[in-house]
């Protein structure tokens, strides 16, 4: 088996039967297994994923343990070589996986690489390609700097916009959308960390993957769709609540010792100054529809 595709599912039965039926649609040498892990889902999920996709392995959790532990329970049953962690939310190309396993298997010392994914009104999805959040780039990204210097290294550290993105090259981190991580790096490093719910497990996951030696890579020359939740109405607490505990755990768990006190009291307060915004800015935006509030519960990432 050369690839074993790994979606979680939490109440995105639609959305995860188009992404299944996207990846069968490949057009690749590879051959591949199919796993998707369910957490705890209350809409037909349990029963419509595997009667529409029998071939599938499918996982049924009693709970909803997050991210990180749904996908590390889907690991546990891969069987591939390579492991993608592929976001329910997503439509693959059919030459995605063609041209991921190809470079992957042409480049032995790459631990992990991802595509491009764009939105579906054809932007960016910025995440896909970014660098570490050092206290120094978090700060000119949570604040503004990138956005107003967008060709300057300097202020750009986190989202790399100064890079282009159909171009392709090392970078520190990938996004949990679509990560295709080699299988010796799992069995050296483990799995993703549980502490993280629902954002930031993929930035640490690929800390751990080039402390250990590893390295990861960007190809900008094929790509993903990922319908991601609308950003202008307004999102749960929950939502807002553990992006902002993402940053707070990172940090604390990679960087803490290698900064004084004195600085790491300022990200921490940053981080609590940025959570307050983005909570009065949320609080002003219209409250979403109830489709809308329906499809942004169900996203994951």
């Amino acid at each position: 088996m050369d690839v074993s595709v790994l979606i979680l599912n939490y109440n995105t039965c639609q959305l995860t039967l188009d992404c299944i039926a996207s990846v069968y649609r490949s057009q690749t040498q590879y051959t591949y297994e199919m796993i998707v892990v369910d957490n705890h889902s209350s809409d037909d999920s349990v029963t419509r994923i595997p009667a529409t996709f029998p071939d599938a392995v499918f996982i049924a959790n009693p709970d909803n343990g997050g991210f990180a532990k749904g996908n590390n329970i889907g690991m546990k049953q891969a069987r591939g070589r390579y492991t993608l962690l592929l976001n329910s939310d997503t439509i693959v190309e059919p030459d995605t996986l063609e041209t991921m396993v190809s470079f992957m298997d042409s480049h032995p010392r790459a631990g992990a690489a991802g595509c491009k994914i764009i939105l579906p009104d054809g932007t960016l999805d910025k995440a896909c390609k970014r660098g570490f959040p050092t206290p120094s780039a978090s700060f000119y990204y949570a604040f503004g700097f990138s956005k107003w210097f967008p060709n300057n290294p300097k202020f750009n550290g986190y989202q790399l916009g100064y890079l282009s993105p159909d171009d392709s090259y090392q970078v520190d981190s990938l996004v949990g959308a679509f990560m295709l991580v080699r299988r010796e790096v799992i069995e050296q490093i483990g799995g993703l960390d549980e502490a993280f719910f629902m954002y930031g497990e993929d930035i640490d996951w690929c800390y751990r993957i080039k402390e250990a030696g590893w390295e990861i890579h960007y190809r900008g020359n094929t790509f993903i769709v990922h319908y991601k939740g609308a950003s202008s109405r307004r999102k749960p607490f929950k939502i807002i609540y553990e992006f902002h505990r993402a940053m707070w755990l990172f940090h604390r768990k990679h960087y803490r010792k290698q900064y004084s006190f004195v600085t790491n009291g300022i990200v921490y307060a940053g981080i609590g100054v940025k959570l307050a915004m983005s909570l009065i800015k949320n609080k002003l935006l219209r409250p979403a529809s109830a489709s809308t509030a329906e499809t942004e519960r169900r996203i994951q990432t």
